[in-house]
C-alpha cells in the first residue's frame, strides 16, 4: 500500500482506538484511582511491548535515551494520570473534545520550540480553536453545575504535552523505527508505574479481592492493549510517514467515536456544547489546512 493511502489507514484506525479509550477511562476509574489508572494502563503496556518489541531495543543507542523517556513521559504517562483526573469531575465526550486542541499546539510548539513554518492562517485558526475550548469549558460550567470544570483544563494540558511529543517524535526520533520509539519510551516507564503503584498502596491483598478492582483491571487491559500499544506504535509510524499537524489531526475524528460511546453509556450533551465542538474542529482545521498553490 502506498504511504499516502497507509497514512489514513492510519488515522481512521486511531481515531477509533484512541476515541474509544475515553470511555474504557471512565469505567476503569469505578474501581481504581485516577493516578492508579495512569500507572496501570502504563505498565501494562510497557509489559506487552517489551513481550513483542523487545529486539527493536538493539536499534536504540547513544544520547537518544534521553528523547525518549521524555516522549514516554509527555506522550504517555503524565497524559494518561491527567486524564484519568479530569473524567472524575468531566464527562468522557467532553474530555475528548478537548483533546481535539492538540493540533493547535502541536503547530505552536512546533514553531515556538522546533522552528516550524507558520502562516497567518493558522494563527486564526488557533485562536478559533483556543476561543472554542474556553467557550466549551464555560457551558459546561453553567450548564452541569454539579460538575468541578476547572478538572476541564487537565486534558488541555495533557493535549500540550502530546503536541510536545508529536514534535519530538519527528525532530529527534525520526532514525528510529515506530516500534523501537514505543518499545524503549514505555520500558523507561515501568520502573515508575511500578513505584506509583507501590507507594499507592494498589498490591495490597484487600484491595485486589475487590470485585470493583478486578473489574477496573479488565478495562485498563483492554486500554493498554488497544488505547496505548498499539495505537502508541500506530501513532508514532504516522507521525513518521507524515507531519506532526496531519498526525494529530486525528483528534478531528476521536470526538466523533467518543461521543457515540457517551451516549450509549447515558451521558448527556446540550446543543451548545456540541456547538462548541465544533468552533474547536474549525480552528483545527483551519490551522491544518494546507496553503493552495497557485497556477
Amino acid at each position: 500500500m502506498a504511504q499516502q493511502q497507509l497514512k489514513w489507514v492510519f488515522l481512521f484506525t486511531l481515531a477509533l482506538l484512541w476515541g474509544s479509550s475515553f470511555i474504557l477511562i471512565k469505567k476503569g476509574l469505578t474501581g481504581v484511582s485516577p493516578l492508579e489508572l495512569g500507572a496501570l494502563r502504563t505498565l501494562f503496556a510497557g509489559i506487552f511491548l517489551v513481550i513483542i518489541g523487545f529486539k527493536s531495543l538493539r536499534k536504540v543507542k547513544g544520547k537518544i535515551w534521553y528523547w525518549l523517556i521524555l516522549s514516554g513521559l509527555l506522550g504517555t504517562f503524565f497524559p494518561s494520570i491527567l486524564f484519568s483526573y479530569a473524567e472524575t469531575e468531566i464527562d468522557s465526550a467532553i474530555a475528548s473534545i478537548l483533546n481535539s486542541t492538540v493540533p493547535l499546539q502541536a503547530l505552536v510548539v512546533g514553531i515556538i520550540f522546533f522552528k516550524g513554518q507558520f502562516f497567518s492562517r493558522q494563527f486564526i485558526g488557533v485562536v478559533i480553536g483556543l476561543f472554542g475550548s474556553f467557550l466549551l469549558i464555560w457551558i459546561g460550567a453553567n450548564v452541569k453545575s454539579d460538575q468541578n470544570y476547572w478538572f476541564a483544563l487537565l486534558p488541555i494540558l495533557a493535549s500540550t504535552m502530546y503536541a510536545f511529543n508529536a514534535n519530538i517524535i519527528k525532530f529527534k526520533l525520526k532514525e528510529l523505527s515506530a516500534l523501537s520509539i514505543t518499545t524503549a519510551s514505555f520500558l523507561l516507564l515501568i520502573p515508575t508505574s511500578l513505584g506509583v503503584l507501590i507507594a499507592t498502596d494498589f498490591f495490597a491483598v484487600e484491595n485486589l479481592q475487590q470485585h470493583s478492582t478486578q473489574t477496573a483491571l479488565w478495562y485498563i487491559l483492554a486500554l493498554a492493549a488497544l488505547g496505548t500499544t498499539f495505537a502508541k506504535i500506530i501513532f508514532n509510524r504516522l507521525v513518521q510517514l507524515s507531519n506532526p499537524v496531519f498526525s494529530t489531526s486525528v483528534t478531528y475524528l476521536i470526538p466523533v467515536v467518543a461521543l457515540f460511546w457517551g451516549v450509549l453509556d447515558g451521558e448527556q450533551f446540550q446543543w451548545s456544547q456540541l456547538f462548541a465542538g465544533a468552533i474547536i474542529l474549525l480552528g483545527v482545521y483551519l490551522s491544518n489546512r494546507k496553503k493552495k498553490v497557485k497556477a
